[in-house]
């Protein structure tokens, strides 16, 4: 991820599909910006309570979470959350010169990572889960617009656990919005999204429980991968 100008820090289907709805602002009000409607679409409760918190609890069990850092000036700062990086065996991912370890696709995962391409219509290789154990764990503007992710990417977001707060803005102004996040929604960040917004999850020291968000992502590797770097410096 990158945040533009600030510190660089670092991403079954029972149920009945929902229909894709409009982002509210704060005071719940749809957003009309053509911009907004072409960069987001929000799942609400694409999946019921019994299925996430069956996800939940396998995932906070089986994965091996990672206190990760990031670098200012050759200073190095851990992570306020955890993070687990799983793709598949050809691909890796860094952000402020840290390389994650790559975790392989678990039956459970590959299970939940079905259930949100069907949702979506779109198949993804790679899934950054973070793990905010209670409402100080948090992370700072950015966007996921890494050179891995190509010109175009798509990210799926799922939360389940705890309701927290995805504030979003533009690039090129301060005009905060803020969309809570509850148990088993589902957020389609489009190319337009990572382009021209910036977008964090802020601290919110009142919330005890643990909420765990998994961002799925194609990222390129390999010829393509090359390709794409390339082009960028030519």
């Amino acid at each position: 991820m990158s945040n533009r100008n600030r510190h660089r820090e670092p991403p079954l289907g029972e149920d009945k599909a929902p229909s894709a709805v409009a982002i509210p602002q704060s005071g719940h009000t749809p957003l009309n910006s053509p911009v907004e409607a072409d960069a987001l679409a929000l799942f609400r409760h694409a999946f019921s309570a019994k299925q996430c918190q069956a996800w939940l609890t396998g995932l906070i069990e089986q994965l091996r979470w990672h206190k990760d850092y990031y670098e200012v000036h050759g200073r190095r700062f851990h992570i306020p959350r955890l993070q687990a990086w799983v793709a598949d065996a050809s691909i890796q991912y860094s952000y402020s010169n840290n390389l994650l370890e790559v975790q392989p696709w678990s039956p459970l995962l590959r299970a939940i990572k079905r259930a949100v391409e069907a949702r979506v219509g779109h198949r993804f290789n790679a899934v950054l889960i973070t793990y905010y154990r209670n409402g100080g764990d948090h992370v700072t503007w950015h966007a996921d617009d890494e050179r891995e992710l190509g010109d175009a990417p798509i990210i799926a977001s799922l939360s389940l656990g705890a309701t927290r707060t995805f504030q979003y803005k533009p690039t090129d102004r301060e005009a905060v919005e803020g969309l809570p996040l509850e148990e088993g929604d589902l957020l389609l960040m489009r190319p337009a999204f990572q382009q021209s917004w910036l977008h964090q999850v802020p601290a919110e020291p009142g919330i005890a429980a643990g909420r765990i968000n998994l961002t799925f992502r194609q990222v390129m590797a390999g010829e393509a991968f090359e390709r794409q770097r390339e082009q960028s410096v030519s």
